[in-house]
């Protein structure tokens, strides 16, 4: 019942209160404009008359308005549709690395104009010795381990959570009103949940595993900046062996 009534442009809602509101509308021009003539019209030609001013109007405008109205839902749920197309990394189904940036570089800036300290988490996620995987099975099984990673970090975050594809092997995960503990835990879920992906190429069994470097903030910080600092932190996990999640925290002052 809410779906049918979505007031959106690509809801069913908005087509049936724009025809109905639209149909009443022309019902009352058509009985104003004609009342003048109304005085001077016996009972049954007035019948007649508002009759025709009732009848017309709806079978005229109600098609017209409701065609017109389907025919501009479909044109915004084609629009929406090649929205997200555009934001959507294609092989894994999360967002590309100019959309994940975008949108978390205006959250970032909303938050620097409130004024208002808020908390919050950015991952970056590797995956370990990829290339021997393409190396020794081709791309086509390298893809699929990257759907199945993919996968595994969107099971492991919230509803609120951004996962995006920032490179060939390397995704982002941006967590909104997360403390440091939070981001840490999600990652070490997120590295977890990969190493127990049971990824078979050719039938042979392959250990997938994931290096997490990650900057928690509770600060006013612009993308870039947290971003450099994860990928610091990436560094330090693979130097250390891989497969292990490395966080820094930043604070105000």
């Amino acid at each position: 019942m809410r779906r049918a009534w979505n007031l959106s442009a690509r809801g069913w809602g908005r087509v049936i209160v724009v025809t109905l509101s639209g149909t009443f509308l022309c019902v009352s021009a058509a009985l104003f404009v004609d009342s003048f003539t109304f005085s001077q019209l016996d009972e049954a030609a007035r019948f007649r008359a508002v009759l025709v001013d009732i009848l017309l109007p709806i079978a005229l405008a109600a098609p017209m308005l409701s065609f017109l109205m389907m025919k501009l839902r479909e044109l915004a749920i084609a629009k929406h549709e090649l929205t997200i197309l555009a934001s959507t990394d294609s092989l894994t189904q999360v967002l590309n690395r100019g959309a994940f940036t975008l949108i978390v570089d205006t959250y970032l800036a909303k938050v620097r104009a409130s004024q208002l300290l808020e908390s919050g988490a950015l991952l970056v996620v590797d995956v370990d010795h990829f290339k021997k995987i393409n190396d020794r099975f081709g791309h086509a099984r390298g893809d699929a381990a990257l759907r199945l990673i993919a996968h595994s970090i969107k099971a492991s975050v919230r509803d609120v959570d951004l996962v995006g594809r920032i490179g060939g092997e390397e995704f982002g995960v941006f967590l909104p009103s997360s403390s440091r503990n939070d981001a840490l835990g999600i990652a070490e879920r997120i590295r977890s949940s990969i190493a127990a992906v049971d990824f078979r190429p050719q039938g042979t069994s392959v250990p997938l595993s994931v290096s997490v470097g990650g900057t928690s903030f509770v600060c006013h910080v612009a993308f870039d900046e947290l971003f450099h600092h994860a990928d610091q932190r990436l560094y330090e996990a693979k130097e250390q062996g891989r497969n292990r999640v490395k966080m820094l925290a930043m604070t105000a002052g």
